[in-house]
């Protein structure tokens, strides 16, 4: 078969004449036949030269609108298919190059950008699109809902900037709806959102609201979702997404120690799967993943209601004046900057001198023997442990025959050996604020860790960490 005419594959943006590229303008002057779906006819009419063929078709027929194009090439004319915004988003370029493959045609094809949906829908927003974005169409005609949602979640899941385009018809009314429920497991609920009804036309209508007070219920076809990620951001009627992560300017205090831990927690604090946690729950929990690179944190880590708030007011005020450890590494880990600043001591028993006659006397171990000593002296202090579950165990006895009074508890002990069992011992002291560390895991580390966060509690707001590293 001869080369028998060209198709050009052209995007016509939203419609408006100025802006189609000058490209797409010319090849739409020039064309003999054009094919598209018969709404667009009405914004090229003034660009076609007289005598044009416009050959139109219904919506959702687009597999006989390109075997029409490429009948109308194979008699020789220059034709052009015709698409709104791009048309290699979701419009007819897949479709032509597949057919022609089909056809076995030796027609040539060029493609023609234009400006996307998503494109013009963001410059009406403001900037939401300045770092890393997906696309994604809730339309299940060619791809299964199944697979959709994989790629809803994975978008949430890696912090991407997303655009829905088709999120809802006559008869797809709620698949918007569970978009925005599998977001709101990754993203907090005031992520910016913008709503855009037909973006660069005269009807075109603009809401920008949150991902927590999205109506649903003003969406319809025509209407393209931006979704920002976890640092985009309203100001005023617009939606700002910053081109890099956590690029503020430091004012030159903060070491780079200190720099290091702040670029940790703020990414680690936009990976986290509920990012909507209390304040003082989440602070404890970032020092928790950031020791460990564990972010089955986020499931294990436990601590009451304001636990680490009320601990760092009673640190403050002078209430607790000592923090007991079940072993030296404990005391080693909790930073000594914070301990000054605050005037406490942190102390452990476990070689101290008295030790070793009371394990043989009373056949205990040396961290409950430790523990006795430390509550005989320090009876209200808090009490963290990041080894022996004996230890805490021997705090829970003695708080039930009501010789410690405890500020507070960090339970972290770890091991295979009633380490558990420990852990579920001091849950029933409800008055006794507790940061636990559930099942098996722990370690000294954790301990010490968990103890930095309620001392540096007046930090967590400003997600400053690091004061004294």
């Amino acid at each position: 078969m001869g080369n028998k005419g060209k198709i050009y594959i052209v995007g016509i943006g939203p419609g408006r004449a100025d802006e189609m590229t000058p490209a797409v303008q010319k090849v739409l002057g020039e064309s003999d036949a054009v094919v598209g779906y018969d709404y667009y006819f009405q914004f090229i009419g003034s660009l076609l030269k007289e005598g044009a063929e416009c050959i139109d078709s219904g919506m959702r027929q687009e597999r006989a609108r390109a075997e029409l194009a490429f009948e109308q090439a194979e008699q020789g004319k220059v034709t052009c298919v015709i698409s709104s915004g791009d048309a290699g988003i979701y419009g007819m370029a897949p479709l032509m190059y597949e057919m022609r493959e089909e056809r076995g045609s030796d027609v040539e094809l060029e493609v023609l950008p234009g400006i996307s949906a998503f494109q013009e829908a963001a410059s009406l927003l403001g900037a939401p699109i300045g770092h890393d974005l997906c696309i994604i169409s809730l339309s299940d005609l060619m791809t299964p809902w199944a697979t959709i949602e994989r790629r809803v979640v994975a978008a949430a899941d890696a912090d991407f900037v997303t655009a829905i385009y088709n999120p809802k018809s006559q008869k797809r009314f709620w698949q918007l709806e569970r978009v925005r429920e599998l977001f709101l497991k990754s993203r907090s609920t005031d992520t910016p959102v913008g709503i855009v009804r037909q973006a660069g036309r005269e009807d075109q209508s603009i809401i920008v609201t949150t991902l927590g007070e999205m109506d649903t219920e003003v969406v319809d076809m025509f209407t393209i979702v931006l979704i920002g990620n976890s640092q985009s951001y309203l100001s005023g009627n617009h939606i700002i997404t910053p081109r890099g992560y956590y690029r503020e300017k430091h004012e030159g205090k903060e070491k780079i120690g200190q720099q290091i831990m702040m670029e940790s927690f703020k990414t680690i604090s936009s990976l986290l799967k509920r990012p909507d946690v209390p304040l003082d729950h989440k602070w404890a929990l970032l020092h928790a993943i950031h020791t460990t690179a564990d972010f089955e944190m986020e499931e294990i880590f436990y601590s009451d209601t304001n636990a680490v708030s009320k601990l760092y007011e009673a640190c403050h005020d002078g209430k607790i004046k000592t923090i007991i450890t079940d072993v030296t590494m404990v005391v080693s880990g909790i930073r000594k900057g914070a301990l000054e600043r605050l005037g406490i001591e942190a102390k452990c028993y476990l070689h101290d001198p008295r030790i070793a006659d009371m394990t043989g006397r009373l056949g205990i171990t040396r961290t409950q023997a430790g523990i006795r000593l430390a509550v005989e002296e320090h009876p209200d202090a808090l009490f963290a442990f990041g080894n022996a579950p004996t230890a805490l165990m021997e705090l829970a006895h003695l708080i039930r025959r009501g010789k410690a009074t405890p500020n507070g508890i960090v339970a972290a002990p770890v091991g295979f050996v009633n380490v558990c069992e420990s852990k579920q011992m001091i849950k029933p002291f409800r008055a006794i604020p507790k940061l636990i560390i559930e099942g098996r895991k722990g370690g000294s580390n954790l301990a010490a860790t968990l103890v930095n966060a309620i001392l540096t509690f007046d930090d967590a707001a400003t997600l400053k960490p690091g004061r004294d590293v």
